[in-house]
């Protein structure tokens, strides 16, 4: 799990510089919830844990006449947002916390969207509450997040050479499966004061290693963000070596084409405010 000071600091830092790694794995599902977006009307888009941009940025490319908002709580993203959205008219990124944010004046989102950056709300009922309160009137909301670890050889494949830290005291703390349960996520939602709720699966091949070589790419990959980056750097050298050799054997069990990719699955979800 990252806390909030963590986003800020170190890890935002980390996935500050791997941003076209993360965009590159997440291509699949960014085009689907770009084609998901064609569902709503809007011309107000706030993406919530906008990261480095790229949902934002995809958006505004593809709607000139909208306006999209993009907040996120760590500085070091947001900094890479603002730079790749230099030449774009419509498109601004703010370091702000979702929960809390409030629009300037004459700023309604009628589109609310974030690519894997709800799940780690430390109060989501809050949040999603707040979300409503900000919303215009109609407006739609629409987010992706993991579901089931089980379900996700991205994560699993290489957490089994990890050192075993036993189950998560708690699962549904802040984190990437914080939302993986159905059931939890359309209580949440309609304590939070939506309705409407849907879900579809959707499933992609998640690409972490490419170029040259590809299977060294996965290591860099898996060495600068994620539960394989955290532990790494808490082992001595050659115990850091030896779990990079133990990812090379994953890379190159995944690697097909010329690229190393490793199933994800994930909700993405769909909502009204009530």
């Amino acid at each position: 799990m990252n806390d909030a000071s963590e986003w800020q600091g170190r890890v935002g830092a980390s996935w500050a510089a791997q941003w076209r790694r993360t965009d590159r794995g997440f291509a699949p599902l960014t085009e689907r919830l770009l084609q998901r977006s064609r569902e709503f009307a809007f011309t107000a888009v706030l993406d919530v844990g906008c990261g480095a941009g790229e949902l934002s940025l995809a958006l505004a490319r593809g709607r000139p006449q909208t306006r999209v908002v993009g907040i996120d709580l760590s500085p070091h993203l947001v900094g890479v947002a603002n730079e790749r959205g230099t030449n774009l008219h419509n498109a601004g990124f703010d370091v702000a916390d979702a929960a809390a944010w409030q629009p300037e004046a004459g700023f309604a989102p009628d589109l609310l969207v974030s690519r894997h950056g709800v799940m780690f709300f430390d109060d989501p009922v809050g949040a999603f509450t707040h979300l409503a309160a900000i919303a215009a009137p109609g407006a739609g909301l629409m987010f992706s997040c993991f579901r089931a670890p089980a379900e996700n050889p991205f994560f699993t494949e290489v957490g089994k050479l990890l050192p075993d830290a036993g189950p998560p005291a708690d699962p549904r703390a802040p984190g990437p499966f914080a939302f993986a349960d159905r059931d939890y996520v359309e209580d949440l939602l309609t304590r939070g004061g939506w309705r409407a709720i849907d879900f579809e699966p959707f499933d992609l091949a998640m690409v972490t290693g490419a170029g040259s070589d590809p299977i060294e790419d996965a290591v860099g990959y898996f060495a600068s963000i994620g539960p394989a980056a955290r532990a790494a750097a808490e082992m001595p050298p050659e115990a850091r070596e030896a779990l990079f050799d133990r990812i090379r054997g994953v890379a190159a069990r995944h690697l097909h084409h010329g690229m190393v990719a490793l199933r994800a699955a994930t909700w993405i979800v769909t909502a009204r405010p009530a």
